[in-house]
């Protein structure tokens, strides 16, 4: 095995592979367990394997750690990971622990830590990267930092004591939304509670956008009803109608009036509209530009970096106004045709007129067939009388005619080692 230090937090993320080179998920944690005279050993990774499903790879079954990857003997037990008595996972539960260095020096807190191998192949945690309290009372200084063997410290909270929330934030910040949504449903509920409370609004919305209904019910009831709202501001407007129609009608007209009044009125347009048609899936903020706009404006629409990939595929043109629900549907122009001409050239001159629309009360297998039958991933949405209201894209759709629970639902078991 290849024998090198590794900081945690640095390992998250990391591709495993089998001997032969083939992937079969990525390391979201370590796992160690207590000793009374020596460093915390490793006993093995959590793993995200196909599904979204973590697993626990044994530290046995890996033959090398080098930087952003583990090989593993390909032997993996494919039950979910349930934490047992004694085990602590390092990301989730270590990081953010106060310590107090042994030489009088102070206390820290833990912001990494490095696992080693020794002679004898074991796997332990050998270094720790602290933080000291900060010297400089601006609001922007940080503490100074250090490193100290584990030898060097002592914790001041019991062994299984839940780390700080916001150092548990902290090793979140570079998950994708999907992951950070698995991770935190992974959490004990009350953890997980600590957790969406200490992270930025637009974070946990983008998180509470990829899970199930229930988990995003439970999440939202345990937040004070400004933040509720302001977390439901920064959803897309789908997702949070979504939401809040699972909502008591007390509760859901409260949290309403407290939103942004624009961000408001717009779910209260989706909330109008049956949960399986294009009108309750859609969307209300499709790009929308005049048919005298120019196809560089077009583009520097598109390239905004908030903007979700399927409704940055096509830009739509109406008449005046430009607000859902807009002037007369003129028209759509793909992202791909766009790029075909000059900087200059108007999108009434390039319109795809072709394109049919669907009805606000198209149903969603309706939409589903027209987005695969022309290989779309957006289309328009208009009412009665040709405005357009949104668009509905085909993630909107798959969201839809998926099973309830396949966020969670486990992936079919292909490999299994045996008990751990």
């Amino acid at each position: 095995m290849s024998t090198q230090r590794v900081f945690v937090a640095r390992l998250a993320g990391c591709a495993v592979f089998d001997p032969v080179g083939d992937r079969v998920g990525k390391v979201r944690d370590v796992v160690i367990v207590y000793r009374k005279t020596a460093a915390p050993r490793v006993i093995g990774l959590v793993i995200e394997i196909p599904g979204r499903r973590q697993v626990f790879l044994s530290i046995g079954r890996v033959t090398s750690i080098r930087a952003g990857q583990v090989i593993s003997t390909g032997l993996i037990n494919v039950r979910r990971f349930q934490p047992r008595h004694g085990e602590v996972r390092v990301l989730a539960e270590f990081l953010g622990r106060r310590v107090s260095l042994v030489d009088g020096s102070g206390n820290a807190i833990v912001e990494d830590a490095a696992i080693e191998q020794d002679r004898h192949g074991e796997w332990a945690i050998t270094q720790l990267f602290l933080r000291k309290p900060k010297t400089n009372p601006s609001p922007f200084a940080k503490g100074p930092t250090t490193f100290a063997a584990w030898s060097e410290v002592a914790e001041l909270r019991n062994p299984g004591e839940a780390q700080s929330a916001e150092q548990l934030v902290a090793s979140y910040s570079e998950l994708h939304a999907a992951d950070l949504a698995t991770s935190l449903l992974d959490l004990p509920q009350q953890r997980r509670i600590e957790v969406a409370e200490e992270l930025p609004d637009e974070r946990l919305a983008d998180a509470l956008e990829e899970m199930p209904e229930n988990d995003q019910v439970n999440i939202l009831d345990r937040l004070g009803d400004e933040r509720a709202a302001d977390v439901l501001d920064e959803m897309e407007p789908d997702d949070a109608a979504d939401l809040l129609a699972q909502l008591p009608k007390e509760r859901l007209e409260q949290l309403l009036a407290l939103m942004d009044p624009d961000e408001a009125e717009d779910v209260r347009t989706l909330l109008r509209y049956g949960p399986d048609t294009a009108g309750g899936l859609m969307t209300t903020e499709p790009i929308i530009l005049s048919a005298d706009a120019t196809v560089a404006e077009a583009l520097a629409l598109i390239r905004r970096h908030e903007l979700h990939p399927a409704l940055a595929a096509a830009v739509f043109v109406t008449l005046p106004p430009f607000e859902t629900p807009t002037g007369r549907l003129l028209g759509v122009v793909h992202f791909q045709r766009m790029l075909r001409y000059p900087p200059h050239e108007r999108l009434g001159a390039i319109l795809d007129d072709s394109l049919e629309p669907v009805s606000v009360t198209a149903s969603a297998a309706e939409v589903a067939r027209m987005l695969a039958s022309y290989d779309l991933v957006s289309l328009p949405v208009v009412d009665p009388v040709h405005r357009l209201v949104g668009a509905i894209s085909v993630d909107d759709v798959l969201d839809y005619l998926l099973p309830d629970d396949w966020r969670t639902t486990d992936a079919e078991d292909a490999t299994v080692e045996g008990a751990r």
